[in-house]
């Protein structure tokens, strides 16, 4: 989760849809002299009774035209954070794009910047992101140019929690009841009390929701959210190569209840890494001068961490991993 995402303030979170709005139009369209040229389109993908999923595809182009690449590229699906939108890590999609891989992302229904009516059920998540799977698979247009046999996940927040869960993780609920009644001051409790919900118990989970995609063979999770509900037995089903991200001061998700409980409970060693002085937010792309002082929440880093550099950082280390394990 990220920050009070149940009762988060609409406005930050409009301006921030915003802001990921102009930079992923601004840097789709541009070209760069470190990497391919990348274009950009948003799609909608059918979800079975309920309206269309939207979701957005960064894919590397021939340069000065909107069309793909020859061959077969890699392919990596992306879960944004609770209360966010497919276009929020748009800048870690361009790097990939840049790279010759495509990134398609998909706004989560019931848990965006514009509609939280859904975010207790988290077993949608997982099974929306199957869906865009399946469509860039097999549509005809897009199912030519990508290497089924190379396709990862990327997720943040609630996010790295959906790409866990897809890579075959399977959750225990039950477990945040008495994580609140213990840690009511940590944020998922103090979230969950202000929007006068109790916490999702796991009675409430249907039969075979959680759903896994044995197509991912990579997967990068940054800050995941309840990772404290995932025990050995629960991450046991999980094969994927995974690279692990955790902020050294991230109040919304402390140590050691996230991160490392994930870690200590994969069956393979992640490659870790753990970011000097970031917040939870700092895995967000850097914010311009106005949107700071209209979001500090979100947009605030500690005074000696350079969120901007981080990012060049990160996303070098994310597209090197998807590189190699793909």
């Amino acid at each position: 989760m990220a920050g009070h995402e149940l009762g988060e303030d609409v406005n930050a979170q409009n301006a921030m849809r915003l802001l990921s709005i102009v930079c992923a139009l601004f840097f789709a369209s541009s070209n760069s002299a470190f990497g391919q040229s990348v274009g950009f389109k948003e799609v909608k993908i059918r979800d079975g009774a309920e309206p269309p999923l939207t979701a957005g595809i960064w894919y590397p182009v021939v340069a000065g035209s909107n069309e793909i690449l020859a061959g077969r590229h890699a392919l990596v699906l992306m879960s944004h954070g609770g209360g966010g939108a497919y276009d929020g890590h748009s800048d870690t999609a361009i790097a990939l794009a840049r790279a010759g891989i495509v990134a398609a992302a998909v706004n989560h229904a019931g848990d965006t910047f514009d509609d939280q009516s859904k975010v207790r059920q988290l077993w949608r998540r997982p099974a929306q992101l199957h869906r865009l799977a399946d469509y860039l698979l097999n549509d005809r247009q897009w199912h030519r140019k990508i290497d089924a046999a190379r396709v990862g996940a990327f997720g943040f927040s609630n996010g790295g929690f959906t790409v866990l869960v897809a890579a075959g993780g399977v959750p225990q609920l039950s477990q945040i009841g008495p994580y609140c009644e213990a840690h009511p001051e940590h944020d998922l409790c103090a979230a969950l009390a202000h929007a006068g919900v109790g916490a999702p118990n796991g009675s409430e989970v249907p039969p075979g929701a959680w759903v896994a995609d044995r197509r991912i063979k990579a997967a990068v999770v940054a800050a995941p959210a309840f990772g404290f509900t995932f025990d050995r037995m629960g991450l046991s089903g999980v094969s994927a190569a995974i690279q692990l991200w955790r902020a050294e001061s991230d109040r919304h998700q402390p140590d050691p209840f996230y991160e490392e409980a994930i870690r200590e409970a994969l069956p393979t060693p992640p490659e870790f890494h753990v970011v000097e002085s970031a917040g939870h937010y700092d895995f967000l792309p850097p914010c311009g001068g106005q949107m700071a002082r209209a979001v500090p929440a979100v947009c605030s880093s500690a005074l000696n961490f350079d969120r901007r550099a981080f990012h060049e950082q990160f996303n070098r280390e994310v597209v090197r991993f998807f590189q190699v394990a793909l």
